[in-house]
């Protein structure tokens, strides 16, 4: 089996399918998975090159075979997937002439979809999807599943569940980042190693959108955080155009020596994506030949994440905001009956605003739905912010339906040393992922040594191992007690921090104004005590950010211990205050309408702009609000501390500030919307980017005519020449189809000459759109907003 050399064995992949089809006669539009039934002896004969060249995996010509893609399609998939199954098979009989052992990959891509909040997918709708294909593919005989060119972590994680609930197969992982680092949707490489390994996928790596040298960075980041065998599977470096045909930069001899850099980093299989070809593999295999790589070095970091933003609770201690909880909080409570999404949500975004770092959600109230509630609250929060979360409850039907839907690796809480509930929650920590609170708690109660609880904390490790899951996904609770009843409970619970850290070496977590119930004042003695906690090896502390006392002991411990080099942080908080100021903080003046909109808070948006009209001029609200709004968005995007769900999120909350003031803007003769034309060009199936371009330009007040997916260069002139349209913008994702972006632009060049043309996609890039003429090419969704300001304000 796979698994058993994934790591130990160095093992090469084939190299890129679509062009080599494209030479073999694919046209632009045509479904490359169908020729696994019309012309199966080009399958073949591909696959038979790659085997040859020295390949010991090749992938299925599955890429885009999924329901989704192929609705409507008179090709039925299981006989589609059957077929290339088959083709492989074949393909290894003919070209394997020595005795090493080949498998058959088979090969599972994105949907072309984004999936909710950001698109309009359902997760299940995607799961259901890929499991139905796995499926075929392994009754059809397949070796392993290998997902690839993968750019959400929702998505994948979709698949990687489909995979594992839907076949027995063993499951590898390439995802496709650019040269910073992160995925389409925001991810980073902690974050997306995190989840995948959470999830126990065999291996996992990169592959697609980058040449050989650009993805060293990327891999010197994925070796820094992964335990697991590394794949590395690049393009041939940049595509490029010349006479109206695609091809790629890096030849073989040169791919190869970049390739031998991959696998001094430590990457245990490698192959080709886009524009590789049997040479390149042939080169490839030559240079490396046949050896045992790097083996995979165990890596101790205890890592939560969520889509946008990894969180290491044992490089420097992390703050858990508490304020999620209806525990000792009257409004909160009333809101959770109320159902007041706009509430929680509000609790999350001020509590990331004023330093947490992961947010716990406790919805647990006896006469609500928790198993809804926990699920829409995770989805709802995950909508407006980037931190981890920490799913707190004691229902497990609701902590499983959380995890299931979870964009990230969470942090649950929690198991205890009853053995009947590590039975329950180790089956879901094993499926799905987390870092798990462990309570120093069994059928016994809570013992009064830190001895007891230590002992307590060395069982749950223990049971947890049989499991599959590492001490470093455990994280220990020793308990803060009250010490108004107990008064030698602070000293047992920092006596037993510091046991469990030096016994075990794992992270720990405290509730720790648990410390001060039943006495005045309780700020003061909680601070002090989190300060006491804190030096004794507390890595979490579930506290208040917005208690002033809370955060000035955590920033002066990061300072004093040196967490914080240099004292920059707390400088920069702390710099310009005067003991007046910190002895009377400013309160907080309450949300605005574009903080509102800056935090996707729709409710909230839709509120402050029916409030604003009362006193405002529809015009003027979006001018002084909702644009700005926008603007600060779009430059936090650009530096890379937004990322695009709260991009698109903010979107949403602007457009329905817009919608309350549309109608007063109509009567009172609002502007005239400029139009903009947006289309993936013909042969292209795949509108990920165009739909995030067309939800920003929409939001800033743009008219978009959204021509859809493959659509022709006739139709597209024809609109623009109809609706005296001057800006159009084209979208593809596929090297095949960049013709027809070139030939879109010729047209409008020869009838609608006053037009401007913006290009975008995953295959671009400035030279390329140079090439074929462009007169932009936005590297992201706001580069193409700017541009189209740029334009219309010049035309003013």
């Amino acid at each position: 089996m796979i698994r058993k050399r994934l790591g130990k064995d160095l093992l090469y992949f084939d190299g890129g399918m679509g062009t080599l089809l494209q030479s073999k006669g694919l046209k632009a539009g045509e479904l490359p998975e169908t020729w696994n039934l019309t012309h199966p002896d080009e399958i073949i004969d591909i696959h038979r090159q790659y085997f040859e060249a020295g390949s010991d995996i090749v992938l299925t010509n599955t890429f885009g075979a999924n329901a989704l893609k192929f609705h409507g399609s008179q090709y039925c998939l299981k006989e589609i997937v059957e077929a290339a199954v088959a083709n492989a098979k074949k393909a290894a009989a003919l070209g394997v002439h020595d005795e090493r052992r080949t498998y058959i990959a088979f090969d599972v891509g994105p949907t072309g979809k984004l999936l909710k909040p950001m698109g309009d997918l359902e997760f299940e709708d995607a799961y259901k999807a890929f499991g139905q294909v796995m499926g075929y593919g392994e009754a059809a005989g397949a070796d392993f599943i290998h997902i690839e060119t993968m750019s959400d972590t929702y998505e994948v994680k979709a698949a990687v569940l489909a995979a594992k609930e839907n076949t027995s197969l063993p499951v590898t992982v390439t995802m496709i980042f650019d040269e910073k680092g992160k995925l389409l949707t925001g991810g980073d490489v902690p974050a997306v190693v995190a989840m995948l390994e959470g999830l126990r996928v065999d291996a996992l790596g990169i592959n697609c959108g980058l040449g050989p040298s650009q993805m060293l960075p990327v891999l010197r980041q994925i070796m820094e955080y992964t335990s697991i065998p590394v794949i590395v599977k690049p393009n041939a470096g940049l595509p490029k155009q010349k006479n109206g045909e695609v091809y790629y930069d890096v030849a073989p001899e040169e791919f190869a020596e970049t390739m031998g850099e991959i696998l001094k980093l430590g990457a245990c299989a490698v192959g080709g994506c886009c524009g590789t070809t049997p040479d390149h593999i042939r080169a490839m295999v030559a240079m490396a030949g046949r050896r045992s790589p790097k083996p995979p070095v165990v890596k101790e970091d205890t890592i939560v994440s969520s889509y946008g933003r990894a969180v290491v609770l044992n490089r420097k201690p992390v703050i858990i905001g508490e304020r999620i909880n209806p525990t000792g909080k009257k409004k909160f409570k009333q809101a959770l009956k109320d159902h007041d999404m706009d509430y929680i949500l509000r609790e999350g975004v001020t509590q990331q605003d004023k330093g947490a770092h992961i947010l716990d959600v406790n919805v647990g109230l006896p006469d609500i739905d928790e198993v809804s509630m926990m699920r829409e609250a995770v989805t709802e929060l995950q909508s407006v912010t980037s931190l981890p979360l920490q799913i707190d409850t004691v229902d497990i039907r609701a902590m499983e339906s959380a995890m299931r839907i979870y964009n990230g690796k969470p942090m649950i809480n929690s198991v205890n040393g009853k053995q009947e509930v590590m039975d329950a929650v180790f089956p879901l920590i094993q499926r799905y992922g987390g870092a798990v609170v462990a309570l120093t708690i069994d059928e016994e109660g809570i013992p009064k040594t830190a001895k007891g609880r230590c002992r307590i904390a060395g069982r749950i490790i223990e049971e947890a191992a049989k499991y599959g899951i590492a001490k470093k996904d455990i994280v220990v609770d020793v308990l803060a007690m009250t010490i108004s009843s107990e008064p030698e409970g602070a000293k047992t619970t920092l006596d037993a921090l510091r046991m469990v850290r030096e016994a075990y070496g794992v992270c720990t977590v405290l509730g720790v104004s648990n410390i001060s119930f039943g006495l005045p004042c309780r700020p003061v003695i909680n601070a002090n005590f989190y300060t006491m906690a804190l030096h004794s090896g507390l890595s979490a502390g579930i506290i208040n950010p917005s208690s002033e006392d809370m955060m000035r002991s955590y920033d002066s411990f990061c300072a004093l211990m040196g967490y914080d080099p240099n004292c920059e942080a707390y400088i920069r908080k702390y710099g310009a205050f005067t003991h007046e100021n910190l002895s009377n903080p400013s309160q907080d003046s309450g949300l605005t309408l574009r903080v509102a909109i800056e935090k996707g808070l729709k409710e909230e948006a839709h509120h402050k702009a029916l409030e604003l009209l009362k006193t405002q001029e529809p015009l003027e609200i979006i001018n002084r609000y909702l644009i700005p709004a926008l603007d600060e968005v779009g430059k936090g995007f650009e530096k890379g501390t937004v990322f695009l769900p709260q991009l698109l999120m903010s979107a949403d909350a602007a457009k329905i500030a817009f919608a309350v003031l549309k109608d007063s803007l109509a009567q009172k003769g609002g502007q005239v919307k400029n139009k903009v034309i947006l289309a993936t060009v013909k042969g292209d199936i795949h509108d990920i980017g165009k739909n995030i371009v067309k939800v920003l330009l929409e939001n800033y007040s743009f008219d978009v005519i959204d021509l859809g997916k493959d659509v022709s260069p006739e139709t597209i002139v024809k609109c623009a020449v109809m609706e005296e349209v001057r800006l159009v913008g084209l979208s593809a994702l596929m090297t095949t189809t960049v013709v027809s972006m070139e030939d879109t632009i010729k047209l409008l060049r020869q009838q609608k000459p006053d037009c401007k043309v913006m290009v975008g996609g995953a295959v671009l890039n400035q030279e390329y759109a140079d090439m074929i003429g462009a007169d932009f090419y936005g590297k992201d969704a706001m580069q193409s907003v700017y541009y189209a300001q740029k334009i219309f304000a010049k035309e003013s």
